[in-house]
Formats: structure tokens, C-alpha cells, sequence
């Protein structure tokens, strides 16, 4: 795989882990005087601090002047922008630090953050992924024996962000996702149709590491990535663009911080496209991961595992008891426990946001005859490589083939087979070369058989639709700032075991390592295991990871099926899917999309008769600068990226 030529990865798997080392050792600035052809050469050397000096072959003096020639280098350090969005420095070596994208930096700005009478304050907010809530839902269900839902969790965060942190509103990210989901499906539209610039297959743009490795490795992919914001950025435009306004508060007067699943969300934050020049502010001001809000948890001394008043109520708003105006009334909304947008939305698909199941659902209620679609699935390389097809029975053709690739093994297989298909040169070397010359014969031979017989030839060779990308295996759930896996530490069996050994009969210092209890859970008349411990610095675990994703879908066991067009309503008129997953409706969700793309583009009230009567879908086209407005909200773009810097391969 070709990376950038300023960075050395030692050993390249399916999952990036700390054992590649990800490094930009040296930018020479103070680069020496040119020697004559015939001086002695020289080498690196790399001391006990980690310190680079370049010193002469004969070790380091001059032969004429005993001095020492030993000259220090300027190290390089690694930047946002400079990052491949890997991880692997990140998690790997604890000494990198991205101050502006820390706990610590949340904890100062909240400590400094004046009062809400000075005119300085600024308003904080803190949205939550889903995947976040899975993996501390899974951690606090590992340690307990009762099964903690994604909606308690929030709650708990929730009364953690607000009372002992003192943000103002806490959200978490899935209405935000519903707005990218129809916005995806929007843009697909789009390219299928010929409009735009945008090729196919279109390659999900919610993964910021997958986005990052393109613009880095393969620019020629960039066309076929999506334009569309992920929700972490859907999310920022709606705290800075919309609620902001209702609050009567510019974007320059909210501190918006995201709790993500993985590292490369801080990178997708900082990303210039984000950053709104007029008021210099951030559309996103901060990212912390999942393992970043547990330590803040930690150091606040706050038990997320003890519940909270209102836990257990369901989530709201719902259609079916919630006037869509009283979203308007903001801050009264917030302080009277009302929420102001819909909670723990579950678009059936997968735990990575449910992109391609989404867009098939789009797709099945758009066609003429849904009912004659009949949606296959093929495994290709187990289940993080899946492809799935959509035909119509009545005619044979293959309407819809899109594939889920998760994981840079699979990605670059994925990236092979689109530039293959597309008869784009992919790479280097002679398997890259060869790419445009297999599109364009396969090209030809397509054009050049007739009849049925083409047309079968046709759909057996069609290549990919869609593809939804993600470069952790496993998705979002299984992402590097995850929490750690953990295990039920067994009750002490023999007797012989005494408070100086633990459970396997080594001996252990209880005081320093701090796991051990006083008296065993039997005797504190606890009807629980042991606490859970760590299981080492390793992500990527398989069986934590479908314990996540199991606390990811609530109470299914199992990823639930794509919805039909036209779920079955209760007698309150709330979809039963939504009413079993406990989570708002999302016929609801549709109604308020419409009014936030109606406001933020045009500014039109809802309140008056014609428009409140009317209304705008999210399918709907604007008009004119709105319809420039919606696309400057909710899309973006991608850039390929050169090294400006060449690094020196130290070997130890």
C-alpha cells in the first residue's frame, strides 16, 4: 500500500495497532554548509531522549580539531494536517498530545467560561455519537448484571455534562445522521440522474480516516467519495446555524464539543471546510473520544453505573404528543426537561450509520413496483466485506448492487475493484497500469455483444452502486477511541488465595494497582461478580466488539431488517418499529428535517399559514441561493493532499 513518503509504517494489518510505528522524524531547517566530494559521510544517530544528530562516520570527531561535529536536527512534529488519520501514533505513543483537541482543553474552557449575564459567555454543548453510548453501555453491562440501554446511558451522561460539567445542552448525534442519511440519499440521486460532477460508485464520506487515506494515497478515488457532511459536521451546523439562532446567539457564542467513537473525528473537525471565516469559529470546537469522556467521568468522580431520575422515561419527542412548534421555544424547552430534538434515533442497517441499508430503503420506496425487488446478500470476505444486491423479478435486472467494506485490508481491495470498473489507474507499478487497459476491454465487450445476451452479460459484470466505507473492522463500533474490552474477573475459588495474590496465584500489589476490594461481593451482600478489569491496550477485540454492537441495538439481539416504505402505525400513530426500538418517530424526524432545511436556507417562518400547511421535504428543490445555502451546509469537499516534507527512515 502506498503511503505518504514522510511516514513508515512497520507492519501493516487488517487493523491499525500500535505495533506501526507512524513517524515524521526529522525536517532538516538548519541544514549545513555543502561539503567538498571528498569528505567523509555521515549518519543519524538517535540518543536516550529520543533527540536526532547528524555526526560524521568516524563517530562523531574531527580528526584535525578533536572537536565534536555532532549537530542536532530540528524534529518534526506532527500536526493534524500532517496525520494519515491512523491512529496508530495516537494510541501507541502516550506522549503525543493534540492540546486543542483534549479533556484538558474542555475542562479549561469550561473553569474560564464566564456567567451567563456577562456578554462574553459563551453557550457549551456537548452532542454524543450513538457508538459512544454502545461502548460505555457495554463496559457498564459487563460490570453488572443488568443490562444497560443505550437510553439510560444517555440519561446519565446527560445529568453528568449538565451538573457536573455545566454544559447547557446535551445531545446526541442520530437526528443529525437522519439529516445525512436523506441528504446521502439526495446526492445519489443526483449522480444517477448525470447531475453534478460526482461519479459512480459513490463511496460513503462519513469515515474521516477513509477520507484522509484517499486524499493522502489515492486522489483518483476523490470523485467518487461523497460530498455529503458526516454527522459529527451535520451536527455542528445544526448547534451553530439553527439552534443558535432560536437561542438568539451567534455561532461565535457556542462551544460545541462531540464525543466520537475514533480518533480521526478530531482531524475531520479541524478540516479548513469546517471553520466559519465570518465569525472565525469552528463548526465542531472540540472532539473527545469515548475513552476521553470516561476519564473526565473519572476525575469528576462520577458513577455512571448509579441511575438517575428519569432514566428509564422514553425517549422523546413524538409525533404522536409533541407540537412541532415547541421546538422553537429553545432554552424554555431545555430547562422545562423537554427535549429539543429527537433522541436515540435507530436506522435499521448497521452500527456504522446504516448508509447503504438507508439508501436501499430509498431506492425500494421510489420504484414503481417495490414489491417486485428482491434484495440478495453475498459475503465476500467475511461480514466486514458484504454485497448486496437489488433485482426486479418482473424484468431480471439488477437495479441496485452495493457493497459494506470495512477495514484498510478490504478498503484496498474495494479501491482496486472500483478503479478497475471505472477504468481509473489506481496505485503504482504494473497492477495500477494495468487497471485503465482491463476497464476499457471490458468496455469493449460489453459494447459489442447484443440481445438478451448482452444484457444478462450486463448484469453479472455490473459493478458497484454505492460502497459504504469504513476503515476500522468491525465500523465505528470497534473505532480506536473506544473504550477497552473488558472481563469478568473471577471470585477467588481456594482458600489458599490470600489479599497478597490474585486470581491466576501471582503475586500483586493491591495498593498500587487499586482493583482489589476490601471484602468479596458476597459479603457486602452484593449479588455480583467481580468488578471488571482491563484487558491490555488492544482494540479490535471481536467478541467486545459484538458485545458493543449487541448494546448498540438495544434490546435486538440482532441488527434489525431494512423498514418498509410504509411502517405499521399503533394506535397513536407512532410506527411500531420506532415504538420497539424506543426511540422518536421517524415520520416526526422527516416533519422537522423539513423545517430546519426551510430555515437555515431561507429563513422563511414556519408560522405562517401557506408554508406551515405546505411544508418542505428534504427530496424537495430549492430555489436559487437556497438551494446554494443547502448545499454549503451540507456538503463539502475533498482535496488530495502532498507531502511537503521528505523524512529520513531511521533504523534503531
Amino acid at each position: 500500500m502506498a503511503f505518504s513518503g514522510a511516514l513508515t509504517l512497520t507492519d501493516l494489518n487488517d487493523f491499525i495497532t500500535p505495533s506501526q510505528a507512524c513517524i515524521k522524524p526529522v525536517e532538516q531547517t538548519n541544514k549545513p554548509e555543502p561539503q567538498d566530494l571528498g569528505a567523509a559521510a555521515t549518519q543519524i544517530q538517535v540518543d536516550s531522549s529520543g533527540s536526532y544528530y547528524e555526526v560524521t562516520a568516524n563517530g562523531g570527531s574531527s580528526s584535525t580539531s578533536g572537536q565534536n561535529t555532532k549537530q542536532k536536527l530540528t524534529t518534526a512534529e506532527i500536526s493534524l494536517n500532517d496525520c494519515l488519520a491512523c491512529s496508530g501514533c495516537i494510541t501507541s505513543a502516550e506522549s503525543v498530545l493534540i492540546t486543542m483537541q483534549s479533556h484538558t482543553e474542555v475542562l479549561n474552557f469550561l473553569d474560564n467560561n464566564p456567567p451567563r449575564s456577562s456578554p462574553s459567555h459563551k453557550v457549551p454543548v456537548i452532542s454524543i455519537a450513538p457508538q459512544s453510548l454502545a461502548s460505555l453501555a457495554a463496559s457498564l453491562s459487563s460490570t453488572s448484571s443488568q443490562t444497560v440501554s443505550l437510553l439510560q446511558v444517555l440519561r446519565r451522561v446527560r445529568a453528568f455534562c449538565t451538573s457536573a460539567l455545566g454544559f447547557a445542552h446535551v445531545y446526541d448525534t442520530t437526528f443529525a445522521r437522519h439529516l445525512s442519511l436523506l441528504e446521502h440519499a439526495r446526492e445519489f440521486k443526483e449522480r444517477k440522474e448525470g447531475k453534478g460532477d460526482g461519479k459512480l460508485p459513490m463511496l460513503a464520506s462519513a469515515c474521516p480516516g477513509w477520507v484522509c487515506y484517499a486524499e493522502k494515497t489515492h486522489a483518483e478515488m476523490l470523485p467518487f467519495i461523497a460530498r455529503t457532511k458526516s454527522p459529527q459536521q451535520v451536527m455542528g451546523t445544526l448547534v451553530k446555524e439553527w439552534l443558535g439562532e432560536k437561542w438568539g446567539k451567534r455561532p461565535d457564542e457556542i462551544y460545541h464539543v462531540t464525543v466520537m467513537p475514533c480518533y480521526d473525528k478530531k482531524l475531520e473537525a479541524s478540516r479548513q471546510d469546517f471553520y466559519n471565516e465570518v465569525y472565525a469559529t469552528r463548526d465542531v470546537d472540540c472532539v473527545l473520544t469515548t475513552g476521553e469522556l470516561q476519564l473526565l467521568m473519572q476525575e469528576k468522580g462520577w458513577d455512571l453505573s448509579t441511575p438517575v431520575p428519569g432514566g428509564n422515561l422514553p425517549s422523546l419527542p413524538r409525533a404522536a404528543h409533541f407540537d412541532l412548534d415547541d421546538i422553537s421555544l429553545g432554552l424554555a424547552a431545555a430547562d422545562s426537561g423537554q427535549p429539543e430534538l429527537p433522541e436515540l434515533l435507530a436506522h435499521p442497517g448497521t452500527s456504522s450509520g446504516s448508509y447503504l441499508h438507508s439508501l436501499i430503503t430509498s431506492i425500494i420506496a421510489s420504484h414503481p413496483d417495490p414489491a417486485a425487488l428482491v434484495l440478495s446478500t453475498r459475503t465476500v470476505r467475511g461480514a466486514d466485506y458484504e454485497e448486496y444486491t437489488l433485482t426486479d423479478t418482473t424484468t431480471g435486472t439488477v437495479v441496485f448492487r452495493g457493497a459494506k467494506c470495512y477495514g484498510f485490508r478490504n478498503l484496498q481491495n474495494v479501491v482496486r475493484k472500483v478503479g478497475r470498473d471505472a477504468g481509473v489507474q489506481v496505485g503504482r507499478g504494473a497492477a495500477g497500469r494495468m487497471a485503465g487497459l482491463r476497464g476499457r476491454g471490458r468496455a469493449v465487450r460489453r459494447g459489442g455483444a447484443s440481445g438478451a445476451a448482452a444484457a444478462g452479460q450486463e448484469d453479472d459484470n455490473k459493478g458497484y452502486d454505492y460502497v459504504e466505507v469504513m476503515a476500522c473492522p468491525g465500523g465505528c463500533v470497534n473505532g480506536g477511541g473506544q473504550l477497552r474490552p473488558v472481563q469478568a474477573q473471577a471470585a477467588p475459588a481456594a482458600a489458599s488465595q490470600t489479599a497478597e495474590t490474585d486470581a491466576e496465584g501471582f503475586a500483586r500489589n493491591w495498593t498500587e494497582s487499586g482493583v482489589r476490594l476490601d471484602k468479596p461481593p458476597a459479603a457486602l451482600g452484593v449479588d455480583e461478580p467481580f468488578p471488571a478489569a482491563p484487558v491490555g491496550p488492544k482494540w479490535g477485540d471481536k467478541e467486545w466488539t459484538r458485545k458493543v454492537e449487541a448494546a448498540y441495538w438495544h434490546v435486538l439481539p440482532t441488527p434489525p431488517t431494512t423498514p418498509p416504505a410504509e411502517p405499521e402505525q399503533d394506535k397513536g400513530g407512532v410506527s411500531k418499529l420506532a415504538t420497539s426500538l424506543g426511540c422518536a418517530d421517524f415520520d416526526y424526524a422527516d416533519e422537522l428535517a423539513g423545517k430546519v432545511l426551510l430555515e437555515v436556507t431561507s429563513g422563511a417562518s414556519t408560522t405562517e399559514p401557506s408554508v406551515k400547511k405546505e411544508g418542505v421535504r428534504w427530496t424537495d428543490d430549492l430555489p436559487g441561493e437556497a438551494e446554494e445555502r443547502r448545499r454549503a451546509l451540507f456538503r463539502t469537499q475533498y482535496r488530495a493532499v502532498e507531502s511537503e516534507v521528505v523524512g529520513l527512515a531511521v533504523k534503531w
